[in-house]
Order: C-alpha cells, then structure tokens, then sequence
C-alpha cells in the first residue's frame, strides 16, 4: 500500500509527464503554423488521387485531405507544400519529420499502424486489390491467370497479397516489379506483363493514361481489403486529432447536407449539428489548438466528402468510380463519422 508521501510524488511526476507531452503533442501543430504551410507526402503522381494538372496545380481526394488539414490549421486551403513520393520512400518522409502527413492511398495494416512509429487518422476510400488485362486475350476472371506475367509496384502492400492470393488458390505468377506507378503502367501497355495489379481505383487512374484506355479492362475480381488513409506520426495526439476530425468534418458535412455553395446559409441554421460543426454553438476545434470555425473553413474551400469524391475520382470525374463502399453508412456504404459534440 502506498502512503501518502508516495502519492504525492508520483502525482508530481505524473504532472511532469503530463506536461513534457502536452508540449510534445503540440510540436507538429506549432512548426506547421511556424512554416505557414504544411508539408503533406503525396503519390508520385496518381490521377484522381495526388497528381499534377496542367499548371502544375495538384489536385485529387488525397490532396483534398491536405488541403482540409491547412483550411483547419491555417484557414487557407492553398497553403500546402506538397512532396511526391514513392512506396517506398513515403514511410520514411513521415518518420524523419520530411513531412507532416502522409495522404497517399496507403493501405492502413497491423504492422505498418504498430512498428513503423505511425498512425493512421482515418479511411478516405474503401479500396481493394484487383487486375487489368488486355481485351484481346478475352480473359473475364482471376481464376484464369495462372501463369501470367503480372506487373507490380514494390513497397506496397500487393505484392503479398497477389502472391497470398495465387498460392491460396495453387497458381502461379511471374511477378515484373516497378518502383513507381508510372513504370508499372509502363511496363504493361509495353506488354511486358499480361496484367497490372493494384488498387481497383488506381487501376482506373492508371487505365486513362493508356495510349488505348478501351483496349484494356479490368477484371470484376476482389481479392484483398484495402482501407486507404492518411498517416501522422505516433506521439503527437494533437496533430493525430486535427488529421482524423479534418476528414471526419468533410464527412459529417456530406451527412448534414452542408456544402462548398451553401455553407454561408447553413451557419444560420437552427440544427444543433450543423451549429456545432459549423462552429455556431461551441467552439469543438479549442481541444485542437484550432479557432471555432475550424471546419468552416474546410467545407467553404474544400467541400464535404461527396464533393471532393465526384470531381475526383466519381462520376463527374475521368475515373467514374461509384461510391459503392464509400457511400455514407445511412446509403448503403462504410463511411461514418463521429459526431461533432
């Protein structure tokens, strides 16, 4: 039993911790405002996701959560600078401090969420692992591809669970490796493989930078889970929550009906959500560090969920993926968010 000398010391030394962390906590949040931009990890370039457009102006549903995080932050969506990067580079620019989030279409894992220091905020798109062929060899499922040369992208997580697959159902596959995405479709419309595997959305953003997008198709086959998310590092809950209530504030926005048009009207309104989220009753950002019009900000420069999802990669998009698993919980999906009280 501890007496009471005990207590105090450990109370003093709880005190200590507690606010060694507090200032750890806030140590991503105070540089970004520092800098006057955050550093955000991208793809290498993935239409739909975190590409470039013409004017050099990056665009897609990755970059819109980079975005949302600087109109959280700093009330300015543009305030981003934005570090391509490749599978297997993106881990190590988040852990050595290069960047402070990763948002890459990465798939959120056991070991990669447990032994790599980092944390997932959340899931921006519900994906999964499947394979595009030429038309021409008039292949209509996975079950035919035994033996096919089959380009791949190293550093992620379908090269195991191609090779989980195969083994899984006794067939076999030469796999033709690639550091980047482009190299991987690269080495397809080549023909230097028979199918290219991926993401069944970056398949379709790959699928448009055919020389001939018609001539390919991409199986019905779904052989892996694959939740896609942005990344912080471990030890900073501060800058964990601004990520993860970013993305949830683009969510319960779709919920609520509130968006980029309408936000102005909607502060207005007498729903004790949308007051809440809109930051008209309470301010829900203060445990953030943030001003109480944190998500506000978001929606006016950013949009709600559907918003950044249809221009970019659904149906007002090039890519046309449906929702399907990303539709809102209350519309037949898996995307929920936790409400803003």
């Amino acid at each position: 039993m501890l007496n009471k000398k005990h207590w105090v010391l450990l109370a003093s030394a709880g005190a200590i911790t507690l606010t060694g962390a507090t200032n750890a906590n806030a140590a991503t949040l105070e540089e970004t405002i520092e800098r006057g931009a955050v550093q955000c990890g991208v793809s290498d370039g993935l239409p739909g996701f975190s590409a470039p457009d013409g004017d050099g102006n990056w665009q897609g549903l990755d970059v819109d959560v980079c975005r949302a995080v600087a109109a959280a932050v700093l009330g300015d969506a543009d305030a981003v600078n934005y570090i391509s990067l490749n599978a297997v580079e993106r881990f190590t620019a988040l852990q050595s401090g290069e960047v402070d989030l990763l948002s890459r279409n990465t798939t959120w894992t056991t070991t990669r969420d447990t032994t790599l220091g980092l944390n997932f905020a959340g899931v921006n798109f519900y994906d999964g692992i499947g394979f595009m062929v030429s038309r021409d060899l008039g292949i209509s499922g996975a079950d035919e591809l035994d033996g096919a040369a089959i380009c791949i992208q190293t550093g992620t997580t379908t090269e195991l669970n191609v090779a989980d697959y195969f083994r899984a159902n006794d067939m076999e596959f030469d796999p033709i490796v690639f550091d980047t995405s482009e190299q991987t479709v690269g080495g397809f419309q080549a023909g230097r493989c028979d199918v290219l595997t991926s993401d069944t959305s970056q398949l379709a953003a790959l699928r448009i930078q055919l020389d001939n997008p018609d001539g390919a198709v991409i199986l019905p086959d779904i052989i892996s889970k694959e939740p896609l998310g942005p990344v912080v590092r471990q030890g900073d809950d501060t800058w964990f929550n601004i990520v993860k209530w970013s993305l949830f504030a683009m969510l319960n926005a779709e919920e609520y009906g509130v968006t980029s048009e309408n936000v102005d009207e909607m502060v207005n309104s007498e729903n004790p959500d949308i007051a809440r989220l809109l930051g008209q009753d309470g301010n829900y950002g203060e445990g953030m560090g943030l001003d109480a019009d944190w998500a506000y900000n978001i929606i006016s420069q950013v949009g709600n969920y559907s918003e950044s999802f249809e221009r970019n990669v659904g149906m007002d998009s090039p890519l046309e993926i449906e929702r399907g698993a990303n539709a809102l919980w209350n519309q037949g999906g898996f995307q929920y968010a936790p409400p803003i009280r």
